[in-house]
């Protein structure tokens, strides 16, 4: 394990049980010390937020009362996440290291009021409350940053918060050292590092081959029907102790939760157009398992933290395929087995061939019978005439009931769980 000259910083590393550093970590922390710029492209779960927040607190001047590290994330729980990291490695610490979050949603007078009377050591937030505070509004002294962080750099992008990034980066100081973390490099992305970096270095960590975690990938063909009659006939064979449903855009969301509750499926709704706070509280909610299917975007993708996903399905496959390596990460934690299942159609083929390639194992199965079974292989498949489907179905249809889990399944997925959740407590604590 690498050591640090602040010893706190080792200290905190003990008290949160790190015994080595990650891929990335490794990778990434001697450049941030050669105050290197940085592109670097890591998924989720890879150990990237402590990659650039252990540098930044080796580098820290406490007796500087500004803001020498600024950190931007594209969704308030993110945000909070990142916060909460830092917090806790700060709390080691015997002289005081101010953290502040800016994030929509707090009282921005008294953000502004607080101030004006000092700065943060390190600033962490969303693009938009970030830019209105140090542009706007000239409170927030973000051009004294010795370091710049954007976190989930694609995503940023694709809440569509280029300009107030743009804005951001133009105060910002050319000696400051700028790091980007993303799972992907978009033109459009490119475009603006190329404009603000200092030739930055590109690393690649994918430290976990995606083929050897405890994930089954299945892909069910729609056969061009309506997805609600495939979806229908999928939720009949299942019963997971807690499952995600995976749509593209908020409205096909709100039509597939309207559509499971009209099914009798306990069923919750996430997605960006939901007000922050009822947010939070539908994630406690979750937690406490009040709920068997969440239906969501791609903002739950990604830092908002729910321990015990066992199912994921993909309604919709999302348009980047590294996105579907970030839904299907949310299963197959804690050591326990997870499932994907994805609706694909003909028009996919390409898309599932990316997936092959980079490593997904991919096993093609149909609904038979109220059962998941084998299917012929998508490049096998000879040519089929198929009757029309009805969405509704008859009443008095012979469908067979959800197969019956041992009840083995969930008493294991619950104590897995119920130890996840008490380890993260105790690292809150």
């Amino acid at each position: 394990m690498k050591k640090f000259s602040k010893q706190f910083i080792n200290e905190a590393l003990e008290g949160l049980h790190f015994k080595e550093l990650t891929a990335v970590q490794e990778q990434v922390i001697p450049f941030i010390e050669k105050k290197q710029d940085l592109i670097v492209e890591a998924n989720t779960g890879s150990g990237k937020t402590h990659a650039f927040l252990l540098p930044i607190f080796e580098a820290l001047v406490v007796e500087k009362k500004e803001i020498q590290a600024l950190i931007l994330a594209p969704t308030r729980e993110l945000a909070e996440q990142i916060y909460a990291f830092a917090s806790e490695v700060a709390s080691y610490s015997k002289e005081e290291i101010i953290i502040d979050l800016f994030i929509g949603g707090s009282d921005k007078q008294d953000i502004i009021t607080k101030l004006k009377h000092r700065m943060p050591h390190i600033a962490i937030g969303t693009p938009g409350r970030i830019n209105d505070l140090a542009i706007k509004e000239n409170v927030l002294k973000i051009y004294t940053a010795s370091y710049f962080v954007i976190d989930e750099a694609d995503m940023t992008l694709d809440r569509n918060f280029v300009d107030e990034v743009s804005g951001i980066l133009s105060v910002m100081a050319n000696t400051a050292v700028k790091t980007v973390f993303s799972a992907t490099i978009p033109e459009e992305l490119q475009s603006l590092l190329k404009k603000y970096l200092n030739n930055p270095k590109v690393i690649n960590v994918h430290p976990d081959d995606i083929s050897s975690l405890n994930i089954k990938h299945y892909f069910i063909k729609t056969r061009e029907q309506n997805r609600f009659v495939t979806l229908k006939s999928l939720l009949e064979t299942l019963n997971p102790y807690l499952a995600i449903v995976f749509c593209n855009t908020k409205e096909s969301s709100e039509l597939v939760c309207d559509w499971m509750k009209n099914q009798g499926k306990s069923v919750v709704l996430i997605h960006g157009g939901i007000d922050y706070r009822k947010r939070k509280q539908l994630v406690k909610r979750i937690n406490k398992l009040e709920f068997q299917y969440i239906v969501a975007t791609d903002i739950f993708s990604r830092g908002i933290d729910v321990v015990g996903v066992s199912h994921i399905i993909n309604y919709e496959l999302p348009k980047n395929v590294e996105f579907y390596i970030h839904r299907t990460g949310r299963t197959g934690r804690v050591e326990l087995d997870g499932i994907a299942i994805s609706l694909y159609e003909f028009d996919d083929n390409t898309y599932l061939n990316k997936l092959e390639k980079k490593g997904v194992h991919c096993k093609y199965k149909e609904v038979k019978k109220g059962e998941l079974v084998d299917a012929i292989e998508r490049n096998k498949r000879s040519k089929r005439v198929w009757q029309e489907n009805q969405l509704d179905y008859d009443a008095k249809r012979n469908v067979k009931k959800p197969k019956k889990i041992k009840p083995a399944y969930k008493k294991k997925y619950k104590y897995a769980v119920d130890q996840e959740k008490k380890k993260l407590a105790r690292k809150r604590k």
